[in-house]
């Protein structure tokens, strides 16, 4: 491992170029304090001050083998020195074999590859061909989601940050998924919550009227909005309904794919295979922006004598299409996506249930593969979250307690709402994740002085 080196003048002088030239996401630009990182290796990061963190979030839970992975840098290297750029309309070495390998991992007959830059434009593409598809107008997407924050996806997404952008006029409509720990449905068993769930569905549809919906789009796993594990049962019926209706089915799994579950997709726990699926963020850890649809043979067929009315500059990017195809070659080489899996099972799940017995603060664990949460409450007999929904400022003071009380003990967090959620790379050791388990038990010290127990 890396030894840090410490230069604090020159991570004052990276912070002070920053703040004065780079605007930041989802910010208040003058109410952030951005941390300056100098450097990255494995399932850590450090700073400018020699500050080390096991990197409990993998990012933006993308990361999935891990800071500067040798196979993957080196075939960045290869590439750029060979060709380190070229259009879409050619036929590129790279760019088939990410695309061969994408299609041999996905599900069902999901073999043609649109390639995007990201997520969000995955999403707005696989919205662009069910509705050139089907020629209708709508699709249906769930509350307690993320989509992207491009014009579709933000209006597809279905927690606050779409609020400003929302033009409730994009031909979307909303509907509760399954949760059972905060049922919307007054469901007591995951067998109810499923069955209320997938009526409220065939309900919204009849309504909506099902020869005007082109698609359906969920994420496998819900990601950000709570790693809301499906009943077991639900996909199916959804994939059911959409085939009585012909209506498209879209899988989003930008963050659940490529090990994040324990499998490569999501999708494959349950054996259901979506008309398109997104991808993004784990197909190459982030380490080139890359992204795309896996597309039916059916969807395909639409557009094999009639053009496809969209592309991107960087669709297919050799540099991004290298990464991939590296990574994808790793992920299988070293046993990646089994890891994330026996990680899960044997190491992180029991320790956050034992975590649960004995702080009063954790309402619910749930979660697979190396994809956690815990719901964390005021109270767990009401379920109270220990924070207000979308809460900021002084109303969500536990929680940013926590945060740091988690960061003073060398864990970066990922943190929403009243959530913390353990997601480290895939290649998180038996060690590293016992390491993270054992600051985040202290940290939930800090949460637990916040609840009314």
């Amino acid at each position: 491992m890396t030894t840090p080196h410490v230069d604090p003048a020159t991570g004052a002088a990276v912070k002070a170029a920053d703040r004065a030239h780079v605007f930041h996401s989802w910010s208040a630009q003058e109410l952030i304090d951005p941390l300056a990182v100098a450097g990255a290796e494995g399932s850590y990061f450090w700073d400018y001050e020699g500050n080390r963190y096991l990197d409990f979030s993998s990012q933006l839970v993308n990361t999935n083998i891990g800071h500067q992975h040798p196979k993957v840098v080196a075939a960045i290297q290869e590439q750029a020195g060979r060709l380190a750029t070229f259009a879409p309309a050619f036929a590129i070495d790279v760019r088939s074999e990410a695309a061969r390998l994408v299609a041999e991992l996905t599900p069902g007959d999901l073999d043609k590859i649109f390639f995007t830059n990201g997520g969000a434009e995955a999403v707005e593409n696989a919205v662009r061909m069910a509705r050139l598809h089907t020629g209708r107008p709508k699709v249906l997407s769930a509350y307690r989601s993320y989509h992207g924050a491009t014009s579709t996806a933000i209006n597809l997404t279905g927690d606050p940050r779409r609020w400003p952008s929302d033009t409730a006029s994009a031909g979307v409509v909303h509907f509760w998924g399954p949760f059972l720990y905060r049922s919307p449905f007054h469901a007591e068993t995951e067998e109810q919550e499923c069955e209320r769930a997938l009526a409220h569905l065939e309900d919204l549809i009849a309504f909506e009227g099902p020869q005007s919906v082109a698609a359906i789009i969920l994420e496998t796993v819900v990601g950000t909005a709570g790693i809301l594990v499906p009943p077991a049962s639900y996909l199916a019926g959804v994939r059911e309904l959409c085939d009585r209706h012909g209506i498209v089915f879209i899988l989003d799994e930008v963050m659940a794919g490529f090990g994040r579950t324990g499998t490569w997709f999501a999708a494959d726990h349950w054996d259901v295979a979506p008309d398109l699926m997104t991808f993004a963020k784990g197909v190459n850890s982030g380490y080139v922006p890359l992204g795309g649809v896996a597309i039916s043979e059916k969807i395909a067929a639409t557009f094999a004598k009639r053009p496809y009315p969209g592309g991107l500059t960087y669709s297919g990017h050799p540099l991004a299409c290298a990464s991939a195809v590296a990574t994808i070659n790793a992920m299988r080489e070293e046993r990646i996506v089994e890891n994330a899996a026996e990680i899960g099972e044997k190491v992180i799940g029991p320790a956050l249930r034992d975590l649960a017995e004995r702080h009063p603060s954790v309402g619910e664990v749930r979660g697979m593969g190396v994809f956690w949460a815990l719901d964390l409450v005021k109270d767990r007999a009401t379920r109270e979250p220990l924070v207000p929904y979308n809460a900021s400022g002084a109303d969500n003071a536990p929680m940013a307690r926590f945060a740091a009380a988690c960061k003073e003990r060398g864990l970066w967090p990922f943190v929403n709402m009243n959530r913390t959620h353990v997601v480290p790379p895939c290649t998180v050791t038996e060690a590293e994740a016992k390491e993270g388990l054992a600051a985040l038990d202290e940290a939930l010290t800090v949460a637990d002085e916040a609840t009314t127990a």
